[in-house]
């Protein structure tokens, strides 16, 4: 996680988190119980940390060893880059290209580490083990959090969790894997991407992250099949320079908002020489 360079400013409530200055729009939400959010936290934690099992699965499917599945999940973890370096070495994609993937599905956290980071406000000697759980799930449950105390927890009580139980469902499901036969049967690869996806959609609320998305998915299913396993997720990441470029331009084609407020600045400019 990065390290904080500026507190966050008060809200008035004790404890409370603010993502900027206050105005009339930054009111103070109440207090959660504690109770409230470890049980939002467990349940986020159980229900993720136990597709664990399709990973492991997964994982000894592809062929790699127990040790290597087990290591994976207690030093990567985080489920869609391990999916991505397991199904892709799968499809026999190039061990360099597969982690390549895996690595830049995983750069996301260090931005969701960058927000955490404020908000969580962590002494410097827990940062480090902290860093480990910025995942897609513990972000999910901290940021909606009212107070710091609550987010707080939320992390704890999310990352402890899903950690735990990802790790033991890993274990149980590479030494599962051989009684369960043709793992590519079972579908169980899609369990962990389905979860993130799930997770992923309602942060989706402006219209230049939705068409991002789309645009995303539509370039890794377009490159899929003629592509080597692991690149087409690689490409697909160009999918936000290329709107943000033709949102750009058309903010500056003719007969926008922004030409005309620039002409009628230039106006008023001249007139006042």
């Amino acid at each position: 996680m990065a390290e904080q360079t500026a507190p966050p400013e008060s809200t008035g409530v004790p404890g409370a988190i603010s993502a900027g200055p206050p105005g009339p729009a930054a009111e103070a939400r109440p207090e959660k119980p504690d109770a409230a959010v470890v049980r939002d936290a467990l349940g986020v934690g159980i229900a993720v940390g136990l597709s664990g099992f399709a990973f492991g699965v997964t994982s000894a499917g592809s062929g790699l060893s127990l040790l290597q599945t087990c290591v994976l999940s207690l030093l990567v973890f985080t489920g869609a880059s391990q999916f991505a370096l397991v199904g892709a070495l799968a499809a026999g994609g190039n061990p360099y290209t597969a982690a390549a993937g895996a690595f830049f599905l995983g750069v996301r956290n260090a931005f969701y580490g960058l927000r955490l980071s404020q908000l969580l406000a962590l002494p410097r000697a827990v940062r480090p083990f902290a860093a480990h759980w910025v995942i897609d799930e513990t972000t999910a449950v901290t940021l909606p959090q009212p107070t710091r105390r609550a987010a707080r927890i939320g992390f704890t009580v999310t990352g402890l969790t899903l950690y735990v139980l990802w790790n033991l469902t890993t274990l149980v499901g590479a030494l599962g894997a051989e009684a369960l036969g043709d793992t590519d049967a079972w579908g169980l690869d899609a369990a962990s991407p389905a979860v993130f996806l799930a997770l992923l959609a309602p942060m989706l609320r402006s219209t230049t992250e939705r068409v991002t998305a789309g645009l995303a998915v539509l370039l890794a299913l377009t490159l899929l099949p003629v592509l080597p396993a692991g690149v087409p997720v690689l490409l697909s990441a160009l999918a936000a320079p290329v709107v943000l470029f033709l949102m750009g331009r058309a903010k500056r084609a003719p007969g926008t908002g922004d030409e005309d407020d620039a002409v009628t600045q230039r106006k008023k400019g001249g007139r006042r020489s």
